[in-house]
């Protein structure tokens, strides 16, 4: 792969330091990063937040942008967004983020599965994909978003199979009107590669499990490596709390 590149990573949960870890990695094998984009579950709440910049006084080695997935603030994400905006930048949904002469829609949120993992304010919306479709339907190169589509084959997370076929089903209203040829999401915590028609799409695991670049000319890597963490209850990596 050649000249700069994004790193794409996806559920972090707050486990922030993750993410200069595998700047790290990239960097030590030759990739020139130009920025890092979290697909969600970055692990937007307050304490974790202000322990790790404010308290620590940590930074990210590289610029780090991120879209909604279902574990943040919701309630508080837009003043969390403001306050924090020095170190993270929050990419809004419908948002478009550019990769040289590429054009990537960005959406976060999720397709609803209970309440204790699909809170207020996560949930795709109507409203989220028409602001989409009033997009210009060749603007658009690649997708970024937290869940997947709904008709890809992604198979369940383990353990989480009687919640149905994963993904959104309104989804499959931004293939067929943008045929992107990329779309990369997380939340299954698993690997996904599948070619459909015009779309490639491709699932990340966990944060700490992995990572997949992409350069200027739309050249993908996945890149498999494993990083310690620190064990947390899974009511601070959920909630933020505790």
């Amino acid at each position: 792969m050649t000249g700069d590149a994004i790193l794409f990573i996806s559920d972090v949960h707050t486990h922030y330091k993750v993410i200069n870890e595998q700047i790290v990695h990239a960097q030590s094998n030759g990739h020139n990063l130009s920025r890092v984009v979290v697909l969600g579950d970055f692990g937007f709440f307050g304490s974790p937040l202000h322990d790790f910049f404010r308290r620590k006084g940590n930074l990210f080695f590289r610029p780090v942008s991120f879209i909604d997935g279902n574990h943040e603030d919701h309630g508080s994400l837009q003043d969390l967004a403001h306050q924090y905006s020095d170190v993270v930048e929050y990419l809004p949904r419908s948002s478009i983020l550019q990769c040289g002469s590429l054009s990537g829609l960005c959406l976060g949120g999720v397709q609803y599965m209970d309440a204790g993992s699909t809170p207020m304010g996560c949930e795709v919306t109507p409203a989220n994909i028409e602001a989409c479709l009033a997009r210009d339907a060749g603007s658009v190169d690649f997708i970024l978003s937290h869940d997947c589509p709904a008709d890809i084959g992604m198979p369940s997370t383990p353990g989480m199979e009687f919640y149905g076929t994963p993904g959104v089903p309104a989804f499959s209203e931004l293939s067929d009107f943008f045929k992107p040829r990329l779309w990369i999401f997380g939340h299954h915590h698993q690997w996904f590669d599948e070619q459909l028609k015009e779309t490639r799409y491709i699932g990340l695991p966990e944060s700490w499990v992995g990572y997949v670049l992409m350069n200027s000319e739309g050249e993908i890597q996945m890149v498999k490596h494993q990083v310690e963490i620190e064990e947390q209850p899974w009511w601070r990596r959920w909630f933020g709390v505790g």
